[in-house]
């Protein structure tokens, strides 16, 4: 992939692009669903285009509770084909992108009266391990009261037995979404960010394009294709209504909430998951020098705000009660809060099931017209989701065509790489890390820097520093650190990043795990961004207004 074959620097002409051909595949939503369906597809053959009206990762995909997890909880719904699948499928999400993924140990405490006994615990995680084909050195171990003790203290100490400790895989979900349409891009796919397909095209009955607008300029462009995927998350269903084809099963939308606290105020060493008085089970994960904890799960129904649901007081409040209840001795308050995330998940609704009962399985709909709408599932399950998907279109095509298709091959995504993650797994990739680390001090950053920059772009860390000659003549009078620039040039130039949000939220993540950099360098990174995207001075402003308001709403709860 050239540079800016994936930038909004070229938006006018990547939009043009889209108007001379018709596309095998036309995928709506660039969450981590249509981007493991764009990759799938152009893996295969297919020529491929994907649309979203916000930025890519901008719902669900950018606010779960961020782990490639196999799903231990579904266990206890007896969902055994679904642990089975998503556990295996984990493994796989790592092998190809170790970069945005990290194997994370975590304890299961058992208390005295508790949901959970020492026998059923135990039986439950080696049934856990047997079906998700865990590989033997994270298997889950037992732990007594003391060793549990030993590898997290601040745990609450009256009644506690002991632990069941097990391996969860952590994630960054919007930059594995990033790298995963990235490397779709690579291989020929288009993808348009700010783009809203709101009008279907129809020959003979069938959908055959879209008519969408450039919510940047305000112009309408169609895109035609032979097929269409909706894989709108929250807004399957209103695409369903566009297409007049929304009967039978419908979305269920839950609201789920994570609540960040600097180390020093919550200083766990071991990654927690634990129940709480309702039933529900709760993370408490260390990362990048924060802890977060989460999610709630609750109903949604405010369908005119989807793209950007708050946190309420009470939404907090549990949260507080919960972490408080496992971890007492902190009296953590809401003035601890440093940040938080809130975010929709689009399941299929099952009646007289609350939020937390619901079947996370996924499942596709094929309306009259042949619009392909996919819902539910989990962010673990994308790849085997995508290889579903495009099998049904690859199916259709060739019934259409008479016959198979020439040139398209068989799903290769089970071993595929995505963006950045050409590095090899376990010890290789840790000592691609030091290695890069050590490269870029010799370059001239420190090392946290150097380190911090590998970790996140895996084998892209070479085109970030490239740009460490450019920052002497560029950047160093921008107001930003030269990690700060280099990130920024590569998330404008070969990430589609249009505004300091995509950049801070959702390239970065910063707005929820280094807020304080995100107020400190806010100014610089707008005045970059205008310059380099030429902005209209309503532009500015509406980006600008757009930030701060995510600001606020990271910190202040609604009622």
């Amino acid at each position: 992939m050239s540079r800016l074959a994936f930038s909004n620097l070229r938006r006018r002409e990547i939009i043009g692009e889209l108007a001379d051909q018709t596309f095998d595949l036309l995928v709506i939503g660039g969450g981590i669903t249509g981007a493991g369906i764009a990759l799938d597809a152009q893996s295969r053959g297919l020529n491929v285009c994907l649309v979203d009206m916000q930025d890519f990762a901008a719902g669900t995909s950018s606010r779960s509770t961020k782990l490639v997890h196999g799903g231990l909880r579904y266990l206890k719904q007896l969902e055994v084909g679904l642990v089975a699948e998503v556990g295996k499928e984990r493994a796989i999400v790592y092998e190809n992108g170790p970069h945005v993924t990290t194997p994370e140990r975590m304890l299961l405490p058992i208390y005295k009266d508790g949901t959970f006994g020492r026998f059923s615990t135990s039986l439950g995680l080696y049934v856990y391990d047997l079906l998700a084909g865990v590989k033997r050195e994270e298997r889950r171990r037992m732990l007594s009261r003391e060793e549990t003790l030993a590898r997290e203290p601040l745990l609450k100490k009256d009644g506690l037995l002991g632990s069941g400790c097990y391996v969860e895989y952590r994630t960054d979900d919007a930059r594995l979404t990033l790298e995963v349409l990235k490397k779709a891009v690579s291989l020929g796919a288009k993808a348009v960010n700010y783009m809203k397909a709101d009008k279907f095209l129809y020959s003979g009955g069938k959908a055959a394009g879209v008519e969408a607008t450039d919510l940047v300029t305000g112009s309408r462009h169609t895109i035609f294709a032979k097929k269409i995927i909706n894989a709108a998350g929250p807004w399957v269903d209103d695409l369903r209504e566009l297409d007049r084809s929304r009967n039978g099963k419908t979305l269920h939308l839950t609201k789920g909430v994570h609540i960040v606290f600097d180390h020093r105020r919550f200083p766990l060493r071991q990654a927690v998951y634990f129940d709480v008085p309702d039933g529900r089970m709760v993370f408490a994960i260390p990362r990048d020098g924060k802890t977060y904890v989460g999610t709630t799960d609750t109903n949604y129904s405010n369908r005119m705000n989807m793209a950007d649901p708050e946190m309420t007081k009470a939404d907090r409040d549990y949260l507080l009660m919960a972490v408080n209840g496992m971890f007492p001795d902190l009296r953590l308050t809401e003035q601890d809060v440093e940040s938080s995330w809130v975010g929709l998940r689009p399941l299929i609704h099952q009646e007289g099931k609350s939020p937390s009962e619901i079947s996370r399985r996924d499942e596709i709909f094929v309306s009259p017209s042949g619009l392909i709408s996919m819902a539910g599932g989990k962010l673990t399950g994308y790849r085997k989701m995508a290889e579903t998907a495009v099998d049904l279109v690859v199916k259709q095509l060739e019934r259409e065509n008479g016959g198979s298709l020439g040139g398209i091959r068989p799903c290769s995504t089970k071993t595929l790489p995505i963006s950045g993650g050409d590095v090899g797994g376990g010890e290789a990739y840790h000592s691609f890390v030091k290695k890069k680390t050590e490269e870029g001090v010799r370059l001239g950053l420190d090392s946290r820097s150097a380190e911090l920059l590998a970790r996140r772009y895996g084998s892209n860390v070479d085109r970030l520093f490239a740009g460490i000659g450019r920052y002497a003549e560029q950047g160093a009078d921008s107001g930003l650190p030269c990690e700060w620039w280099l990130m920024l040039m590569y998330a404008i130039e070969e990430e589609m990043a249009l505004t300091p949000a995509d950049f801070f939220v959702r390239r970065t993540g910063a707005l929820f795990f280094d807020i304080a950099s995100v107020r400190k360098y806010k100014e610089p990174v707008l005045r970059v961004m205008r310059e380099k995207l030429s902005w209209t001075d309503k532009q500015a402003a509406e980006y600008a207004e757009e930030l701060d308001r995510q600001l606020r709403q990271a910190v202040e709860p609604v009622c």
